[in-house]
């Protein structure tokens, strides 16, 4: 069995909570596994089964719930200028230095995607390998491409939408309703919702700062401050072997994680049949398959 240790180390004027999993057979020669979890908002809870990975590679896992998020310090009060993509890019680069990682792999989902290429960009001495998983390149991708989904919902569904954005009711029932309709095709397909996914989104909900302030009300409908970005235009930078994952039905359809694949050196990409945007969850055998198999050829040699 594994070894489960959590603690904090301090981050601006708070601290960031954090979570390492260690194997108790650790493989020689296997890198740690730095998880960057989605929303931006979420907290690391709906990522947890990637722990299993300790077990199944003998390597050492870190999740954290990002600054604003779950059990790290929130800030309310921050002004909206305060949430940018650089506070997490710190907040990670002080969490490697804080637990002395030194080479390592960062995988990231969704939101943890775009920041995982934020980080490689910028070309850190100790990463080795970055998973992109279910992430856009640009948030303009990702609006067309959830308009894109959204026409295929039924009429009355998307009316629905519609009103209640219009009218600024998004909290109204029967907008919330019509947004589970999506989450259900696109999101994550099991149903009912895995318990994991429900803790993350319960903690949001109970204070959506991050969230709300960065990406929106929900996952289509993106008023934030993130609705301009874009890593496109600087994603030869990143010098590490890359490897960008999705689902078939995923929210992050191909056209939003195309140019990862386009402008990456070294890059390889993945599709799970049947899977949307959570496919960790969905399919998690076979998404730490992949991962594991993708981390492995990344790791150190062992010497001797």
């Amino acid at each position: 069995m594994s070894r489960i240790t959590e603690g904090t180390m301090p981050f601006q004027d708070g601290e960031t909570w954090y979570r390492i999993t260690e194997p108790d057979a650790p493989t020689p020669g296997t890198l740690p596994l730095v998880v960057l979890h989605g929303g931006p908002g979420m907290a690391h809870d709906y990522l947890r089964n990637l722990a299993v990975l300790a077990d199944e590679t003998g390597r050492t896992v870190v999740h954290h719930d990002q600054f604003g998020c779950g059990r790290s310090s929130h800030r309310p009060d921050a002004p909206a200028e305060y949430w940018t993509p650089q506070l997490f890019v710190d907040e990670y680069a002080a969490l490697v230095a804080h637990l002395g990682l030194g080479d390592h792999h960062v995988l990231g989902q969704s939101w943890g995607g775009m920041l995982g290429s934020e980080i490689a960009v910028t070309q850190p001495a100790h990463l080795r390998s970055l998973a992109i998983c279910n992430s856009p390149a640009s948030m303009q991708l990702w609006v067309d491409g959830a308009a894109e989904l959204r026409a295929q919902l039924p009429a009355d569904v998307q009316d629905a939408l519609t009103k209640h954005e219009q009218a600024g009711t998004v909290d109204d029932p029967e907008y919330l309703a019509a947004t589970q309709v999506f989450y259900e095709r696109h999101v994550c397909r099991v149903v009912p919702m895995p318990a994991d996914f429900v803790d993350s989104e319960a903690q949001m909900e109970q204070e959506p700062t991050v969230y709300h302030t960065m990406n929106g009300p929900n996952e289509f409908h993106v008023i934030g401050t993130m609705r301009d970005w874009t890593v496109i235009d600087r994603l030869d930078r990143v010098a590490v072997p890359t490897l960008v994952v999705a689902g078939e039905h995923d929210e992050a359809t191909p056209a939003t994680w195309q140019p990862f694949v386009e402008h990456i050196a070294d890059v390889r990409q993945h599709v799970f049949p049947g899977a949307s945007h959570c496919s960790h969850l969905e399919q998690p055998e076979e998404f730490r398959r992949v991962i594991a198999a993708f981390l492995a050829e990344h790791d150190d040699q062992p010497t001797g």
